[in-house]
C-alpha cells in the first residue's frame, strides 16, 4: 500500500515547560514541520502571522493563559536610528559583512560557544555541541544565510547571524557575538545592518523574533524606531512599552482548534473549500 504526505501542514503543540523570558510561568509553542516544494511559501505567510523558524519547524507561542510574547519587525522605509545608535555604526564600521550559504565552521563555534558561556550559561542551548550548532545552522529547507562580521584590523571573527531571506523582508533567526566588546554594542550593530540589507535588497521588513514586555532579555527591541508587534491577529505600530500587560488570564489566549482554523496558509497548500 503506498502512502503519502499530507498537502496541508499539520499543527502540533508541544508540552509546557518553564518560560525563559518570565519566571514562574510555563511556556507552550504551536509548531508546524517545514518541508517539501512549498516550504518557501510556507515560512513567508506564517512568518507574516507571528511564526519563527528553528531548523526545520515553524512555531509560535501559544500559552494556555498569557499572551505576553508579540512578535516584533521593523518597518525599513520608516526607520531612522537615534544618536546612540549612529554612534554605535560608527564605531563598527571596520566590520566586513560577508555573506554565505548556511554551512557552520569551527571559527562561528567558537564564538557561539563563548557568546552562550557569558550570556546565557543557564538558557536551553547552554549543552549545544558541534554537532548541533551545525544542525542549527545548516538545517534549512528555505533560503538562509549566514552573516558573519569580521574586524578588519584584528581580523577576527566578531558576530554572526543566521537570516532567512523572506519575500518581504529579512528574519533574524539567531545571532551571537563577542561578549568581551560589549562597549561596541554588536546585536544592535547587527540589526542596524540587517536594516541595510533589507534596503539594498528592496525589502520592507526586518523580523526581530518576539518582544516580551517585562523581560530584560528583549528590552533591546523596543530602542528602535519604526517597530511593529503582531496582536490580534495583525501588525500595528508599537505603542509605549508600559502599555503591553504581562498579565494572566485563562481567556487571553484563543483554544488551539481557533488558532490553527485562522491560520492563513499560501494557496498552494490550504485545503479546499
Amino acid at each position: 500500500m503506498r502512502h503519502s504526505l499530507p498537502t496541508v501542514p499539520q499543527f502540533y503543540v508541544t508540552a509546557p515547560q518553564p518560560c525563559p523570558y518570565l519566571p514562574g510561568r510555563m511556556e507552550r509553542k504551536l509548531f508546524t514541520a517545514l518541508a517539501g516544494d512549498g516550504a518557501d511559501r510556507l515560512n513567508n505567510a506564517l512568518s507574516k502571522q507571528g511564526f519563527r523558524r528553528s531548523q526545520n519547524v515553524l512555531y509560535r507561542p501559544s500559552c494556555s493563559d498569557c499572551s505576553a510574547c508579540l512578535s516584533a519587525r521593523i518597518r525599513v522605509a520608516d526607520f531612522t536610528p537615534s544618536k546612540t545608535q549612529r554612534r554605535t555604526a560608527r564605531r563598527n564600521a571596520h566590520l566586513h559583512r560577508k555573506a554565505s550559504s548556511p554551512w557552520a565552521t569551527e571559527e562561528q563555534f567558537a564564538l557561539f560557544r563563548t557568546y552562550l558561556d557569558s550570556r546565557h550559561a543557564d538558557g536551553g542551548m547552554a549543552d549545544m555541541d558541534v554537532f548541533e550548532f551545525a544542525a542549527m545552522i545548516e538545517e534549512t529547507p528555505i533560503r538562509t544565510r549566514v552573516i558573519e562580521y569580521t574586524d578588519t584590523k584584528s581580523g577576527t571573527l566578531s558576530a554572526v547571524c543566521l537570516t532567512d531571506i523572506l519575500d518581504d523582508g529579512v528574519s533574524m533567526v539567531y545571532s551571537f557575538y563577542d561578549p568581551e566588546r560589549e562597549a561596541d554594542s554588536l546585536g544592535t550593530y547587527a540589526i542596524l545592518d540587517h536594516i541595510e540589507i533589507a534596503r539594498e535588497m528592496g525589502l520592507p521588513y526586518v523580523y526581530l523574533g518576539y518582544w516580551v514586555p517585562g523581560s530584560p532579555k528583549m528590552g533591546y527591541k523596543t530602542r528602535f524606531a519604526a517597530v511593529e508587534l503582531f496582536l490580534r491577529g495583525e501588525w500595528e505600530p508599537m505603542k509605549a512599552s508600559n502599555d503591553y500587560s504581562t498579565e494572566t488570564h485563562p481567556l487571553s489566549v484563543d483554544p488551539i482548534a481557533e488558532q490553527v482554523a485562522n491560520i492563513r496558509l499560501p494557496d498552494s497548500v490550504a485545503p479546499s473549500r
